[in-house]
């Protein structure tokens, strides 16, 4: 049987004459992924290929050499990366898409290497194309579209070997070379899970730090709003949950972790004693200040005012752009009812970070309490200019408003 070859002008023709089509076809898929993953904290890169014809013929006859006889099915004509952040957000993205398309094919690229082996790592999957696409836009020559999920790395991999193996006419056989190259995939896939582990550990401090947070403003409010208003607010009965095991490493972040964990459950003597083994190990002013500042807010947690007004004082001494501490202090004096001195404060806070609603409304507590009615409204109105629905800012609003009229 005589060699028949393909029709390369037939083959262009087709190719062109879906071509508007494709492109628009890829702008809405690129769209719909696009919106599913505005919601994630580490948003991924979403990047859209039409492949080229001579990309596309070349690959054309690749193979029709491969499976003679049989008309080439190319996946790949359209073809979107998602590259995120960190290998967390791989199965999050792959989840993503299979919520949104339906996904006929899967392939995990690279999950069987051995460690002495090199070669890139990527999710690919293919999935039909909408119908409604097409029906809105015209059949694009192709049936379904390829995406891959790779992390930053993983495509920083990808690019480079697809240049020195995939196109390159040689490729390396000399096993000291292929090492090499394997001693760099190796590299960067310890990357992404050291990243990872950064990340993982990053999430649990904030969470710890956010309960932490909570708990302190609690009693914030507890303290001074009572003095306010008649109906007192009730502190919410906590739960005890149980401690997670200690983990006694050296290091700041574990000592931290651990300091975090006693604090949320409200064992303050413990947590002040991680918070002094972190500040003995003399790290940079800037942890010095943010250890100062948590230990200060476990002291005012046991109600040990002055020594955490001395904290507050020396967070701001080793950073004095720390609007937070200075709010802290200005608290404590509150509690105290040294209100003259909790304006100052509250006054140094809003100098550093002036857009501060919560410091704002602290300040205006103040003057109420010094019977500075006026300025305690001024302040009143400028927390409720940030934030219009403060609830207690309101109410104070029309206590202040009502204290005005008795006096004109």
């Amino acid at each position: 049987m005589a060699f028949v070859p393909p029709d390369r002008n037939r083959l262009q023709k087709n190719y062109e004459k879906a071509f508007s089509a494709r492109e628009h076809v890829l702008r809405d898929i690129t769209g719909i992924l696009e919106t599913a993953v505005q919601p994630l904290s580490s948003r991924p890169t979403i990047k859209g290929r039409i492949k080229e014809f001579d990309s596309y013929y070349k690959k054309y006859l690749k193979l029709l050499k491969e499976t003679p006889g049989i008309e080439p099915v190319i996946t790949d004509l359209l073809a979107l990366r998602i590259i995120c952040p960190f290998l967390e957000d791989l199965s999050v993205v792959e989840k993503l898409i299979r919520g949104n398309f339906s996904v006929t094919e899967l392939d995990r690229k690279g999950a069987h290497f051995s460690f002495k082996e090199f070669g890139y790592e990527s999710i690919h999957l293919l999935i039909q194309i909408p119908l409604d696409l097409t029906a809105k836009w015209g059949h694009c020559g192709v049936e379904a579209m390829e995406i891959q999920v790779r992390t930053i790395l993983q495509d920083a991999w990808a690019e480079v070997e697809h240049e020195l193996v995939y196109k390159a006419e040689f490729t390396p056989f000399d096993d000291p070379l292929k090492r090499r190259l394997a001693a760099v995939n190796a590299s960067l896939s310890l990357a992404d899970s050291i990243f990872q582990e950064i990340r993982s550990y990053q999430r649990q401090l904030n969470r710890e730090m956010g309960k932490r947070r909570d708990s302190f403003y609690r009693k914030i409010e507890d303290s001074t709003d009572g003095l306010l208003f008649e109906e007192e607010h009730k502190a919410e009965t906590a739960v005890p949950m149980p401690l997670p095991e200690p983990n006694y490493q050296t290091t700041i972040d574990d000592l931290l972790l651990n300091a975090l964990y006693a604090h949320n459950q409200n064992r303050f003597a413990e947590a002040i004693a991680f918070y002094s083994r972190i500040l003995d190990m003399n790290p940079a002013f800037s942890i010095v200040s943010l250890i100062y500042k948590h230990r200060g807010m476990a002291y005012f947690a046991q109600s040990k005012y002055e020594e955490a007004i001395e904290d507050f004082t020396k967070s701001l001494e080793f950073d004095k752009t720390s609007y937070k501490s200075a709010y802290y202090r200005g608290v404590v004096r509150s509690v105290l009812q040294e209100y003259a001195g909790a304006v100052d404060d509250f006054t140094l806070s809003l100098e550093i970070n002036p857009y501060q609603n919560f410091t704002l409304y602290r300040r205006g507590q103040a003057y109420y309490h010094l019977e500075d009615y006026p300025a305690a409204l001024a302040d009143c109105n400028a927390s409720l200019a940030l934030d219009p629905k403060f609830e207690t800012a309101i109410r104070f609003r029309s206590l202040l408003l009502d204290k005005l009229k008795m006096r004109g």
